[in-house]
């Protein structure tokens, strides 16, 4: 880590917070987050090697324990009592950036494998009860190869496949991947992009007023952005094609 070359708490604390990748290591890990390959799922731009990097800085450091896993074959992270204290300024910058920083999204921040970890994580997996649930989300932008996804939602958790699992679809959601960052971070209400034609869902009825429940959104989309310009026109955003619902295939 980098020195600032000075002896002001501030300056030491900041040597350890602000070295790259640290903050959002720190965010998964607040929210529990233990395995390294899930942990690596929230900073998708950082190698293996820079990420065990960083967290052995960080165990060095005290802010960081890394323990056994219950197999014996693996290791799990887990915050110490001095990485916790860091957990409120996480926050705090989560807070800022909801209030003076979202704006429309720039290309290289359409990033769908952290969206769709977002939604894995954040999804209210008791929403349906105690039913097997198949949601498959799709983006019309995307390519085809890219394009769909499937939620499992069975024994209180949420799981994503990136193939077809094999079960009867519950609901199929259609959107854009950028309308779906836009509704995760509480920029585009769900209402609104659905009267709007920018999301649908088909399904059965029970499933469809279960949705809005299971689906996860940002811990800061209540913040009110305080950016003059809101980041919801998008007028170059391809909107999905309705499909009748008698013709969905099973």
């Amino acid at each position: 880590m980098k020195s600032y070359g000075q002896f002001c708490p501030i300056a030491k604390a900041a040597e350890l917070f602000c070295e790259r990748w640290t903050a959002l290591i720190l965010r998964d890990l607040g929210f529990g987050t233990s395995r390294f390959a899930r942990l690596q799922r929230g900073v998708p731009l950082a190698s293996p090697t820079v990420l065990s990097r960083r967290l052995r800085q960080l165990e060095a450091e005290g802010i960081v324990e890394r323990r056994r896993s219950e197999t014996g074959r693996s290791w799990t992270y887990h915050l110490t009592p001095a990485g916790k204290e860091f957990v409120p300024i996480v926050t705090a910058l989560g807070v800022w950036g909801a209030r003076w920083a979202n704006r429309e999204l720039a290309d290289h921040e359409v990033d769908a494998s952290l969206l769709l970890w977002a939604l894995e994580r954040g999804g209210r997996s008791d929403a349906f009860g105690d039913r097997r649930v198949i949601v498959k989300l799709s983006f019309s932008d995307r390519p085809l190869r890219k394009r769909n996804f499937w939620y499992l939602i069975e024994q209180g958790t949420t799981q994503l496949c990136v193939s077809d699992p094999g079960f009867e679809v519950d609901l199929y959601v259609t959107t854009t991947l950028p309308d779906m960052i836009y509704i995760w971070r509480g920029d585009l209400p769900l209402a609104r992009a659905q009267n709007e034609g920018r999301f649908e869902v088909r399904g059965d009825a029970w499933a469809r007023r279960a949705f809005p429940q299971w689906l996860a959104r940002s811990g800061f989309g209540h913040i009110k952005s305080q950016r003059t310009s809101q980041p919801t026109k998008l007028p170059n955003t391809v909107r999905p094609k309705v499909v009748r619902a008698d013709r969905i295939p099973a």
